[in-house]
This record gives structure tokens, sequence and C-alpha cells, in this order.
């Protein structure tokens, strides 16, 4: 296997292993798609990648990280993701959309604008959780969710994948990483529950589980699902490797294709050792315990390093996140560094280097 070996899940093929990981442009009003989506995303196809995913898509408004996320909560969103993934598809990319809900990290304004909670005045919304323990100072103390909210929160999923299905995307990919909603049940860091969703590891995952359930039920047995993790809490006490390999079995026999191998995220200032491909082991470490399909994301920036990971059975995926907004055709240039000759969109072909 090479970086530029298609690879094939269920009936979809990607032309190559490298996919624009989930970046959140926060960019959206009301979670409507515009042209920064249609001009962000389809350049990323334009530039080779094999598969393109949406930024984290809220389930619910909610859902919302801040105010300025995209949505899939409406069926009035359809059209706006529709003119996307059409146009993904013409580059002969793929288009995946990422379906979240922020849970106790919702509520906040844009990066930009400080990443702050919002007010009663800036339009903040009461946010949820599995306990009523806040991300961190001075955010607000969610809602503990009782069972109604569970099995809504459940239906939200899976209205969102019906929508994905409409709109055009062809990979899902449920974001249970990151200290979002998911992922907070899952962390003994951030579920404090006693019921049938908290305590003891079957119970932590008990959620995902339902969510993927429904999901897979929603999404066609031709199209992959994907899920997103934190393989690690990066704390003594918290989510770990070893319960990210059993979760990823339980995962697998409901259907999933990939995992998607992230880590950290559940709560502020944790020490992580930060460096080029730190995340892939995780990737390895899944794939080779449970025979799973692995994507490694995580300071890949060289074409020769995510070639290597490939090669060497790390992982089936590559994602990209920040070195493809430095450069959006970074898969054609990596395509030229590695020795191989893949097909430039023909409005650039004049620009192909031929040695």
């Amino acid at each position: 296997m090479h970086l530029f070996e298609p690879l094939t899940i269920r009936d979809v093929t990607l032309r190559n292993r490298i996919a624009v990981s989930p970046m959140c442009e926060y960019s959206s009003v009301d979670g409507f798609a515009n042209d920064w989506h249609l001009v962000h995303l389809g350049s990323r196809a334009v530039g080779g990648a094999g598969l393109v995913f949406t930024e984290a898509a809220a389930v619910t408004p909610v859902g919302r990280i801040t105010p300025d996320d995209l949505g899939v909560w409406s069926d009035d969103q359809i059209a706006g993701l529709a003119g996307v993934t059409a146009f993904i598809r013409q580059q002969g990319a793929v288009a995946g959309i990422q379906l979240a809900h922020a849970g106790f990290k919702a509520s906040t304004t844009s990066p930009w604008l400080g990443g702050e909670p919002l007010d009663a005045g800036q339009g903040a919304w009461p946010v949820i959780g599995p306990s009523p323990t806040p991300f961190a100072p001075g955010h607000p103390i969610p809602v503990a969710m009782d069972l109604p909210a569970i099995q809504a929160c459940i239906a939200d999923f899976a209205g969102a994948t019906v929508r994905s299905l409409a709109a055009g995307f062809q990979v899902v990919e449920v974001h249970a990483a990151h200290g979002y909603l998911l992922h907070e049940f899952l962390s003994p860091l951030t579920n404090h529950r006693t019921d049938a969703y908290g305590g003891a590891f079957e119970n932590r995952i008990r959620l995902l589980l339902e969510v993927v359930t429904a999901v897979r039920q929603a999404w066609p047995e031709t199209l992959p699902l994907l899920v997103r993790i934190s393989a690690t809490d990066w704390h003594p006490d918290g989510w770990d490797l070893t319960q990210s390999i059993a979760l990823s079995r339980r995962l697998q026999s409901l259907g999933v294709d990939l995992i998607d191998c992230s880590s950290g995220g559940a709560l502020p200032n944790v020490s992580i050792p930060v460096g080029p491909g730190y995340q892939t082991p995780f990737a390895t470490a899944i794939r080779a315990q449970t025979g799973m399909r692995t994507g490694a994301v995580g300071m890949i920036v060289a074409p020769a390093q995510a070639d290597q990971i490939i090669r060497n059975g790390e992982a089936d995926l590559v994602l990209l996140a920040r070195e493809l907004l430095r450069d959006p055709y970074w898969p054609l240039h990596a395509a030229k560094a590695l020795g191989h000759d893949v097909a430039w969109p023909q409005q650039y072909e004049r620009a192909k280097p031929r040695r």
C-alpha cells in the first residue's frame, strides 16, 4: 500500500488515502452552508484529496459550539450542502460530513472573537451534558441529560444522517472526540452519572453505541460509517487507549468501517506531548488489535511522512488539517514528491510539473 493507492470501503472508492480532516470554519449563519463552504471544501477537492470532510455539523441548534457553526438539523439546510457535495464529486473526490453535538463546550463565541461563553445579550443557550460539571471555570454548568433528552439526542443524530444522505454525502463520521458530548459520556473525567449511562465502561459507552446504531440504520449499507474518537484523555484517571481498543471492537460489530484516531479535549490545560505524527500510534494500535481500518491525524505535514504511515500499515487513511489550510493543493504536490503521476484538473493541467 502507499498514499496514492485507492481505498475502497463498502461501495465507495477513494482515489487516494488523503482526507481533509473536519475543521470548524465558524462561517455559517443559522447553520447554513454558503459560498465560503463551497470554495473552502471545493478547493481541497480540486487540490486532489480523496475524501473531503465538512467541519463538525451540529445535529441540533443547542449542539453548536458557536452561533456560527455549520448545521444539519433542518431540511432547509439540505440544498446548500447539496451544492457543495455536487462540486466535490465533480472534482473526483468523495464528500463526507461529520455529525456532532458540542455538549458542555457549546454556546461560545468563535475563536477570533475570544472563544468565551456567550452571555444572554449574545444569544447564549443552555448547555447539556452527562453531568452538571462545566468544561472549565467560567463556563456554564450543563444540565444533566435525563432519559428523554438522551433519546432526543439519538433521534437528532439519526435525523441528521437522513439529511446528509439527501444532501449527497457518501461518508458519515460520528464525532465522539475532543470533549464534545459523546466523548463526555465516554470519559470518567466528565461522566459522573450513576445510572445506565455512567460508571462502568459498558455504561459510559452506551450512548455512543446507541447513536451509532441509529445512524447505521439510517445510513445505506453501501456507504461507509466512520467514528472519530479521542483515543486518550492524556490523564491518568481518564479515557485511554485500552478502553479505545475495546470500544472499537464494539463499534466494528455495529457496522463502523473506520476509527478516526485523535486525542484529548475533555479537560482544559492537559499536558499533551505534541509533535510530528504524535497521534499515529493510536491508529496503529487500534488497527493491530482489532483488525479495523483506522485513520491517522495530527501534525502530519510531509509527503514522505504520510506515505510511510500507509506503507508501514500504521493506518489506512491519513487526515490532514492545518497543512491543507496552508496548501489546498498538497495532494498534487505530494504526488509529485513521491513519484506518482496523478491527474490534475484539466483547467490547471498547463501548470503541472513535467519533471
